[in-house]
């Protein structure tokens, strides 16, 4: 009962955020759709809209509670929840041949990071959420590796503006970038699955790209290249929870507190269990329980992950100082936009050695 009096108002204010924010991801002026920007990105813009209007209402005791719940715990069960929509069987299968070059364009991007935030002297916690952000999976990467970092609401909050960004960019370029330079159906789909973020500029990318080409398969290719990603995200936020395990154990060792129990990201594990459970299902014969898991419980799931991360991102959005965001976004604009372009180079370079550039599905 206390949870609910502390937390109720705010979570439904989140709430009704994500949901205009989905409702205005479906909008079309023409022939532009408002799908590009996505549900999230709206979100964490209402969100900041509304705080630059009504300053003091992310503090007002009847919503800070739950706003706060929001963007740290629902933004976790998103992570979790968004598990249920990877099947490693199909992704190990289908993205084993474009592993080359993910593994190649992460470890260019994270290391992208870390170089510009030396040189720049960016803040290392918006360095590592646009690093990570940039090279795995936008939003959903930034999402699980925030509570790991400690990284704060405006951190996040730049981070997701960033990576939206280029995200937009790539959507409205690459398609087109990529006919020209002689890319193969197959390559494109690779490239688009390595190149570009979110699922939602993804899809829209490629989608863009099988009309171009006039050729089926670049879309669901895409998306798969997409997902063998997202998985990054296990080895990427277990690697920094241990880092920061063992930095909390030398500030510990000269009289501070440690606690493993609190860094360790727990909801990771939740996040391979759901995956796991997708992936064993994949195994059961073809039955009425497998045709409901595939074609009704695993969309509701994709569209459940996506509204919590439009709840946690308008509740990020309610606790950012947008006149301060935009005021300090140069550096961060530069890291992001350094990261994209050596993923893109990287891609396009590998694919070249792997012969997968110009090869069609």
């Amino acid at each position: 009962m206390k949870f609910i009096k502390t937390n109720f108002g705010g979570i439904l204010v989140c709430a009704v955020i994500a949901a205009f924010a989905e409702l205005f991801s479906t909008v079309q002026i023409g022939s532009f759709s408002f799908s590009l920007i996505g549900a999230p990105v709206a979100a964490i813009i209402m969100g900041m809209i509304i705080t630059l209007l009504a300053p003091k209402f992310s503090a007002n005791k009847y919503f800070s509670g739950g706003i706060k719940f929001t963007s740290k715990k629902i933004l976790q069960w998103a992570v979790i929840i968004l598990g249920f929509s990877l099947n490693l069987g199909t992704i190990a299968s289908v993205g084993s041949k474009s592993l080359p070059v993910i593994i190649s364009t992460i470890s260019t991007s994270l290391i992208t990071a870390f170089a510009v935030m030396k040189i720049a002297k960016i803040k290392p916690k918006t360095a590592c959420l646009i690093g990570v952000g940039s090279s795995i999976c936008g939003g959903s990467a930034i999402a699980a590796t925030a509570p790991v970092i400690d990284a704060d609401d405006e951190e996040i909050a730049q981070s997701i503006s960033v990576i939206f960004l280029f995200n937009i960019l790539a959507a409205l370029i690459f398609p087109t970038f990529g006919h020209a330079v002689g890319f193969g159906t197959e390559g494109f789909a690779v490239f688009a699955g390595t190149a570009v973020n979110d699922t939602s500029s993804v899809t829209a990318t490629a989608a863009t790209a099988e009309k171009i080409w006039n050729a089926n398969g670049i879309l669901s290719t895409a998306v798969t290249v997409k997902l063998t990603r997202t998985l990054a995200i296990i080895p990427i936020t277990l690697c920094l929870a241990i880092y920061r395990t063992h930095k909390a154990k030398s500030i510990g060792a000269k009289g501070s507190s440690f606690s493993f129990k609190k860094i360790f990201p727990w909801f990771i594990l939740f996040f391979i269990g759901a995956s796991l459970v997708s992936t064993l299902v994949g195994f059961i014969p073809q039955c009425s329980f497998t045709e409901f898991y595939s074609n009704g419980f695993v969309p509701l799931m994709k569209w459940l992950a996506t509204f919590f991360i439009s709840m946690a991102m308008g509740a990020i959005g309610l606790n950012t100082n947008i006149v301060k965001l935009i005021k300090s976004g140069a550096k961060p604009i530069i890291l992001g936009f350094c990261c994209w372009i050596a993923i893109s180079a990287v891609s396009i370079g590998v694919q070249q050695l792997t012969g997968i550039f110009s090869s069609n599905l």
